[in-house]
This record gives C-alpha cells, sequence and structure tokens, in this order.
C-alpha cells in the first residue's frame, strides 16, 4: 500500500503524525508539505519534539488569495502524484491543501482519503467550510470523527465509504499531554500556577480584521482577574497595532510569542479554562477537559458545546467576560470523538479498501469499542 498524505499547515501534521506511524508499520508513506503554512513554526524542532517525519517534498506554496493559493497547489500536486503513483491520496481537514488534493485526487485514478470528514459548521462565508463540504463530495472514503458528522454526511447524500473512526486529533493529543507534562517548562518560565490563569488565542480574520471585535475581546480578556496568557498571532499583533491596542493588550495581558506543541499543550492542559476563536483549540480543551470560551458565533465541533465544555460567545464582550468570569461548570464528560485509536482504524480501512474488502466486514467504531472500551 503506498499512500500520498498531503498537509499544509501546522495542526495537519500533528494529526498526520499518528497515522503516518501506523502507516509505514505495513507500507510506504509519501508526505507533502504544500507550503501552505511556513513559518518557524515548522522549524525542525517542531518535528524533533513531536517525532514527526520530515515532508518528502515541501512544494513551497505560500500565502495569496485563496483561489490562487489552491491553484498554484494543484498545479505543484500534479506531477508529485505523477511521480510517486500512490494508490491512497489521505487528506485531512478543511485548509486549501486539503481541497487542492481533494480536486487533483478526483482526477487521477486513486483513492481519495478525507480525515476529519463531515464537520460542518453551517457558515459558508468561512472558506474552511467550503474546502470540508467539497472535499467530502470528492472523496471516495470519508473518516469521520463523531456520529454527528456521520449524520452531516447522510443528509448530503454522502453514505457511501463513510466510517466513524473516532478523532484522530484524540490519538495525537494523548501522546502530546503526557509528553508536554514531561518535557514543557512553559508554567515555570512564565511564573503561572497550574489551574490559576486563562489561556487566550485569536488569529480568525473576522475577529482580527474587524476593528470593533477585537476591541471587544481585548476588553473582555483585560477585565478577567486571573492572569491571561495570550500567545500572539503576528497577524493579531500587526491589527493591535494598526488599532492602536497594542499598549493596552501588553499592559494587561501576558503576551508571548506563538508556541511550540507541547508548551502550548501543556498551557492549554494547565489553564483553568481558553478563550479562542481557533477550532481545533476547541477540541483540544474538550479533550483535556479545559473549559472553553469560543469567540465565534458557531462551531463545526458541535458535540463539545451540547456537552456544556464549549461556550459560543461570538466578539461580545459582554458575553466573553461573563463566560470568562463566572462559575459554570459541566456535569460530565462524554467521549464522542472515540477512545484514541481513531488512526489504527483508518490504517485498517484503507488496506482493506484497497484489497476490495471494504463491504465484507469492517468493524464499526462501536464493536471495536466494546473491545477496546473508553474508560
Amino acid at each position: 500500500m503506498r499512500v500520498c498524505s498531503i498537509v499544509g499547515a501546522r495542526p495537519q501534521f500533528v494529526k498526520a503524525a499518528v497515522v503516518s506511524r501506523k502507516l509505514r508499520a505495513v507500507g510506504d508513506e509519501v508526505l507533502v508539505h504544500t507550503g501552505q503554512h511556513y513559518d518557524e513554526e515548522l522549524s525542525d524542532v517542531f518535528f524533533e519534539e513531536l517525532d514527526i517525519p520530515e515532508p518528502d517534498y515541501n512544494l513551497g506554496v505560500q500565502s495569496d488569495t485563496h483561489g490562487r493559493q489552491t491553484a498554484k497547489m494543484i498545479a505543484a500536486l500534479e506531477p508529485v502524484l505523477e511521480e510517486t503513483t500512490p494508490d491512497v491520496l489521505l487528506l485531512y481537514g478543511d485548509t486549501n491543501s486539503t481541497l487542492a488534493g481533494a480536486i487533483v485526487g478526483s482526477k487521477r485514478d486513486v483513492t481519495v482519503a478525507h480525515v476529519e470528514a463531515g464537520l460542518r459548521s453551517d457558515n459558508r462565508a468561512m472558506p474552511e467550510e467550503v474546502n470540508r463540504v467539497m472535499t467530502d463530495h470528492a472523496s471516495e472514503l470519508c473518516f469521520a470523527p463523531s456520529e454527528t458528522a456521520v449524520d452531516n454526511l447522510a443528509a448530503e447524500g454522502i453514505t457511501d465509504g463513510v466510517y466513524w473512526t473516532g478523532d484522530v486529533m484524540y490519538d495525537a493529543l494523548l501522546k502530546a499531554r503526557d509528553r508536554s507534562r514531561e518535557r514543557s517548562t512553559i508554567l515555570e518560565d512564565l511564573g503561572v500556577d497550574d489551574g490559576r490563569f486563562v489561556l487566550a488565542t485569536v488569529h480568525r480574520q473576522r475577529n482580527t480584521d474587524v476593528r470593533e471585535n477585537l476591541e471587544s475581546i481585548v476588553a473582555a480578556l483585560a477585565d478577567v482577574p486571573q492572569p491571561v496568557v495570550f500567545p500572539a498571532h503576528p497577524r493579531t499583533v500587526d491589527r493591535l497595532r494598526e488599532y492602536g491596542l497594542w499598549d493596552r493588550t501588553r499592559d494587561t495581558l501576558e503576551v508571548i510569542e506563538p508556541q511550540g506543541y507541547l508548551d502550548f499543550v501543556r498551557l492549554l492542559d494547565a489553564a483553568e479554562r481558553v478563550a479562542t476563536d481557533s477550532g481545533g483549540v476547541q477540541k483540544e480543551a474538550f479533550f483535556l477537559e479545559t473549559r472553553c470560551v469560543t469567540m465565534r458565533p458557531e462551531t463545526e465541533w458541535t458535540e463539545t458545546v451540547d456537552a456544556g465544555w464549549n461556550r459560543l460567545v461570538a466578539a461580545d464582550e459582554r458575553r466573553i467576560r461573563q463566560a470568562l468570569t463566572s462559575n459554570w461548570k459541566p456535569d460530565s464528560h462524554p467521549r464522542p470523538y472515540g477512545d484514541g485509536l481513531a488512526s489504527e482504524r483508518i490504517v485498517r480501512l484503507l488496506g482493506r479498501k484497497l484489497e476490495d474488502d471494504l463491504e465484507s466486514g469492517a468493524p464499526s467504531l462501536e464493536r471495536e469499542v466494546e473491545a477496546a472500551p473508553l474508560d
């Protein structure tokens, strides 16, 4: 089995890492980095600390408009597939790299498989929503992280080749959490105590590029009585300076550089709660049982809201402040995203597809969970 995995952003490398380890034990993998994210966060240290294989190809496609960036990726991916002739094109998440891979794969004799299929925010104004919808419809195999995702696909007429595997990010985070507790010194470096600070991240354009939204977020975070640790995204810093909010932000929040993955996981694990507009952070917070305040009006991770671990507050100053300062706590912690064995299921299902045996008894998550209970 030869698999070509397409990634383009840091979270996708984290997800791909756990699947890659399983894949390389039973077949060949070609790892392609489109270059969508190309900053120092994808340095050698990043790959070393998480034991992530270096990409076999780096296409070097950098920032541009969504259309031009995706077009460049399509043009660059085609020769890679011609050279490597994979059996499977494995895609992750909802970036432009994901969509580019789906388009190229759909035009070639290769099985297109999508990890994190079926997620929906129902907001087509988000580029990510368009990417994930189009990718699902171009894929032969849709690996859904939750039963809700399976239902979303069925509502769009996608039922063949759909499997609830659980979430590979859960697999990755279980390993990263243990490693971060052993290796990271970020709490000591910042002088913050476990469970006695709030973590905040802001990077989405709807918040950074709309002055009123960013002002509301800064004002709400400034009122939190606990220390607020704020790893500041470069685009967010630029806008804070442009809007005249930089000095206030530095005076009231603990502004730090973007962190490596293990240090960030340690912060998220230790935080009393987190305020974010990131989809991935919402889910990671849920896995780590850290209460999350999402500064968006909607989420693709609806199960985290239903379970009471995530509150949607948009960029509303009053609602952000209330969610960060009031004493709310979930009653329980369900496991809608599986048991940490998603990567094993995905690799097994890929193998069965290539053996033309997928329809003859690939086990469901429910049956496998009976053998490996969620304890």
